[in-house]
């Protein structure tokens, strides 16, 4: 249930797998979904062409389990493999095309100042947000690149400036209930309890799922 008007918002974080919850069936019309997924460092089981298609795979079953008309935002940094780039931008992308979802708008968060020279990952990230259904007017645009990420939680966290900026646009949509299926230490739940939305969040680690239970947000 959600809060009523003098409640505080309510944030709920399963310690388990996000896969299974998102095979659970459709969520709610106003819920919707902002996550980062996994690199392949986290699931060396899988193979690195193996976590490629998971994470593909992984994107169309998020966007699958939204309402027609709900918003899935992906937020993911590109890294190195073998010394080659792993364009995570581009996998999101087949991942859409795969549930038949288009690209709302795509922003580029800089990780650190512009003219930083980086190793291992660059100094930008992707926010992409997606909706099967769906459209914005001219009049709903949003700056494009974000100049700083903002505090991270920890080394894989969303910045938060970036979770700031996802959770204004889907407040401005109406969403009430913003979904983590990958919630590492509840950046992006703070930031919705922050903005008075509801907040659900998955965790595989139950250390890092209590964390998000306590997670406060951040945005400097």
């Amino acid at each position: 249930m959600l809060p009523d008007d003098h409640a505080a918002p309510s944030r709920v974080v399963h310690h388990g797998d996000g896969l299974e919850f998102l095979r659970r069936g459709r969520l709610p019309d106003d819920h919707a979904i902002i996550t980062s997924l996994p690199d392949h460092s986290e699931l060396p089981a899988l193979g690195f062409d193996g976590w490629r298609t998971w994470f593909s795979d992984t994107v169309a079953l998020a966007c699958d389990a939204l309402a027609d008309d709900a918003v899935a935002i992906f937020y993911q940094t590109d890294v190195k493999h073998d010394g080659r780039w792993v364009d995570k931008g581009h996998l999101v992308m087949r991942g859409l095309d795969a549930a038949n979802s288009h690209v709302l708008w795509h922003k580029i968060v800089c990780r650190v100042p512009p003219g930083t020279t980086t190793f291992g990952r660059p100094a930008y990230a992707h926010m992409i947000c997606a909706s099967r259904e769906r459209r914005l007017s001219p009049g709903a645009s949003t700056p494009d690149v974000l100049p700083a990420l903002g505090t991270m939680s920890w080394s894989r966290a969303m910045g938060g400036a970036a979770c700031e900026a996802a959770i204004q646009f889907v407040a401005s949509i109406g969403v009430r209930t913003v979904v983590d299926p990958f919630c590492g230490l509840g950046s992006i739940l703070a930031a919705a309890n922050a903005h008075g939305l509801a907040a659900i969040g998955v965790e595989l680690s139950r250390r890092r799922a209590a964390g998000a239970r306590k997670a406060t947000h951040a945005v400097g």
